[in-house]
């Protein structure tokens, strides 16, 4: 039975996948690059500053990891706080969770920076018991670190634990954890779709047909306060 649930940021909580890519060729444009058409295929999964390790050694980058990752998060910083809306149902599922009084967490591989930013943007701050990057654990996604970190961190097995992940490389970590996972969908990953639903134990287009078809009240038990 499931006591926490755990969910990963970018395309999973928030519509925010556009951001990375245009993001992406904005930045390499500066140098003279053009984005590869494989450069998700290489970052996929991977906490920021593993992602700047490889845009680094990838582009033969002349600045440094930190001046990079500063960077990103400056160019992303005003599209978060305005452009980047919550997906279809999260407000709700969290309300959802909160009724039943279910740990929740975020596990993603986005920069603290950000994520607090989206956090606060959305005045969710009092659903999360915890908050973890990439950055905070050893190895980013497919490695399960980022989400046993989580569940430590919320005091639960994490056989106990429900993840929602859009992307293979955070599925394959949430299982290599140990945990349930629901593959959302994301139309960024929408070509990975099969590989996706075959990997994972449940798989939703959006959060409010798991509320309106009541798929969730069978894995949930309610922790006493």
């Amino acid at each position: 039975m499931i006591e926490a649930v755990i969910f990963d940021l970018d395309g999973s909580m928030v519509d925010s996948m556009w951001v990375w890519k245009r993001i992406d060729q904005e930045y390499l444009g500066k140098f003279g690059i053009s984005l590869p058409e494989d450069l998700q295929k290489g970052i996929g999964g991977k906490s920021f500053s593993e992602t700047a390790a490889y845009f680094k050694e990838r582009f033969r980058l002349p600045d440094d990891i930190e001046n990079i990752k500063a960077d990103w998060n400056r160019m992303a910083w005003d599209k978060y706080t305005h452009e980047v809306p919550l997906k279809k149902g999260v407000r709700e599922l969290l309300q959802y969770c909160k009724a039943r009084n279910l740990k929740m967490g975020i596990a993603t591989s986005n920069s603290r920076e950000l994520v607090e930013k989206v956090v606060a943007v959305h005045q969710l701050e009092s659903y999360f018991g915890c908050i973890m990057t990439g950055c905070d654990v050893a190895r980013g996604k497919p490695a399960p670190d980022i989400y046993l970190a989580v569940a430590q961190a919320l005091h639960v097995a994490p056989e106990n634990c429900l993840v929602f992940e859009d992307i293979v490389p955070g599925i394959q970590a949430g299982k290599a954890a140990g945990m349930q996972v629901c593959a959302v969908y994301d139309k960024y990953s929408a070509h990975q779709d099969v590989l996706k639903r075959s990997l994972a134990d449940h798989y939703t287009v959006q959060f409010t047909e798991l509320l309106e078809e009541g798929i969730l009240s069978h894995l949930v038990c309610c922790p006493q306060k």
